[in-house]
């Protein structure tokens, strides 16, 4: 394989992290390159995060000649060549040089090798099949430079065949678009996934969340699930149908008050793309194999849009911060305000109005309730319903007085509560 053209050395080359996990993959006399979106992101005139290796030193000798060199090595996975080098608070992945054996659409089975270009032909698109020496030598066999600077995403040989091999490929097409490409899209590229979009009910629900995650934090998110949406590929993702104006005026309110790329939160933005109703985030959180946590946040924010308003008073506003928390009625102002822009019945008043409620959530910290059961039972009350009822009551009394009430009135209203029997209390 010719080197297609020489760069000069960056700065994170030359760490001294970085040549000493080089000096150690080599030390045996092997090869080491980069690989990766440090390359692309070099090239590219971009800061460089993540470094990738690759050698044709089998895993188990790559986990000795890093730890003959006093580095920890992480069989992170070793079945399919992957070993993470870790050298004080820094990561680097370092993979085999690898062939396909048999591949089924999911992960494929592999085998190691020290061939450079048969490595490189099994990657998905040709701007991945660069690599890089330590000493600046880049290797480019399938024009991905050429296509990098035209904004081109290109399969590496046949489009469908590598969407075979494993069919994450046809979402990560869209996910290398939305960040390295530029109109039009590739053809042969848009043909394959039109074709094979059928097959993306096969992957795990854990691969495409993880696509998904990238893709909504693109620059115009909503321009690369139109995309989808065009190509027949966003149903098979989002059965329950997508709300693209709503993700569209999402990304445009939160880019007004500083939050792009990954700074933004993909979990809120999938819920301004799935819509409101509490039904359709289950069923999608259940699709994508969510966490609990991030199930019960997804659920909670497409089903409490009727607890925001833009006209909404201070004390409204309070009222519901307190039940939802300052996080939260936070995404759900966001949505509120992105779902009244995609219906077109926003406006400046609006704005101004959602606006004050992100400066309210962001000043006001929710209030604990003053009083607890316990204080029930002290003032004689009954063990059983009675006690929650009690402080339900006075809790509803402290919300509707805009918390003003402290302690001891909150313990005052509770002793009249319970004095005069309460909502359904009984004393002993």
């Amino acid at each position: 394989m010719a080197v297609a053209r020489h760069i000069d050395i960056e700065p994170w080359m030359r760490a001294p992290s970085t040549r000493a996990v080089m000096a150690a993959l080599s030390a045996g006399g092997g090869e080491a390159r980069f690989v990766g979106g440090c390359v692309r992101d070099t090239i590219l005139g971009s800061a460089v995060r993540d470094i990738d290796i690759a050698t044709h030193e089998p895993p188990d000798r790559v986990i000795r000649l890093l730890e003959d060199a006093g580095i920890k090595a992480i069989p992170t996975g070793i079945a399919h060549g992957t070993v993470t080098a870790v050298v004080g608070e820094e990561h680097f992945e370092i993979t085999t040089l690898r062939v396909d054996v048999k591949t089924h659409g999911r992960r494929a089975e592999v085998a190691f090798t020290d061939d450079w270009g048969e490595d490189a032909a099994r990657r998905d698109f040709t701007i991945n099949a660069l690599s890089l020496t330590e000493t600046g030598e880049l290797y480019d066999p399938f024009g991905g430079l050429e296509d990098l600077a035209a904004g081109r995403v290109r399969f590496v040989g046949d489009a469908e065949t590598r969407i075979r091999e494993d069919v994450l490929r046809l979402l990560r097409f869209f996910r290398f678009f939305a960040y390295y490409g530029r109109p039009p899209p590739d053809r042969q590229a848009l043909a394959a996934v039109k074709k094979l979009a059928p097959l993306v009910p096969t992957l795990s629900g854990e691969r495409v969340w993880a696509e998904l995650i990238r893709l909504l934090q693109a620059p115009d998110p909503a321009a690369i699930f139109r995309l989808m949406a065009d190509q027949g590929v966003a149903e098979h993702v989002f059965p329950e149908g997508i709300s693209l104006d709503r993700l569209a005026a999402l990304s445009e309110v939160e880019a007004a008050h500083g939050i792009a790329g990954e700074a933004s939160d993909p979990l809120r933005r999938l819920a301004a793309l799935a819509g409101s109703g509490p039904g359709r985030a289950e069923g999608l959180a259940e699709r994508l194999r969510l966490s609990r946590k991030d199930r019960e946040r997804l659920v909670k924010m497409t089903g409490s849009g009727d607890m925001v308003a833009s006209g909404q008073s201070p004390r409204q506003a309070h009222a519901a911060i307190y039940r939802l928390g300052n996080a939260l009625y936070r995404d759900v102002v966001f949505l509120a305000w992105a779902a009244e822009r995609a219906e077109g019945s926003g406006g400046p008043a609006a704005d101004a109005g959602f606006g004050a409620a992100l400066e309210t959530a962001a000043i006001w910290p929710r209030p604990e309730l003053p009083i607890r059961g316990e204080d029930a039972l002290n003032m004689g009350l009954a063990p059983g319903p009675a006690v929650g009822r009690a402080v339900a009551a006075v809790e509803a009394w402290w919300v509707a007085e805009d918390f003003a009430p402290d302690r001891e009135a909150c313990l005052e209203r509770l002793r009249e509560t319970v004095e005069d029997g309460g909502p359904g209390a009984e004393t002993p």
